[in-house]
């Protein structure tokens, strides 16, 4: 546990922070803070449309009698996916974008349901 809180708090942004500067150096200061941004823009955009559509799901769900659990599911990735997307970065916009964009979020959702049985 120690270790993964390491990793989280330590060297994840050291790695971000290198990526950063890197490619900084490589296409220059200005046109990577507009990269930065725009993820964090369109992410969020994203992330309320997404986020919307499985509220709306979740109503049918409960409306026809049924617990909403891939929907709640949907909503917890959604939730981290923005909150990640907030974080300046380029791996974890990545990460956000995947849990926002409903093709990969499937396959991640199918992963943590493996995790979670266990």
């Amino acid at each position: 546990m120690l270790l993964k809180l390491l990793l989280m708090f330590t060297v994840i942004p050291l790695v971000e922070l290198w990526l950063l500067i890197e490619v900084g150096r490589i296409i220059g200061s200005f046109i990577t803070i507009i990269l930065v941004a725009s993820t964090g823009f369109f992410g969020v955009l994203l992330a309320r449309s997404q986020g919307l559509q499985i509220f709306y799901r979740m109503q049918e769900e409960m409306r026809g009698g049924f617990v909403p659990t891939d929907e709640i599911l949907d909503g917890v990735c959604i939730l981290v996916g923005g909150a990640v997307l907030l974080t300046p970065g380029l791996i974890t916009d990545l990460v956000g974008f995947l849990l926002l964009i409903p093709v990969s979020r499937e396959l991640i959702k199918k992963t943590g349901k493996k995790i979670i049985e266990k």
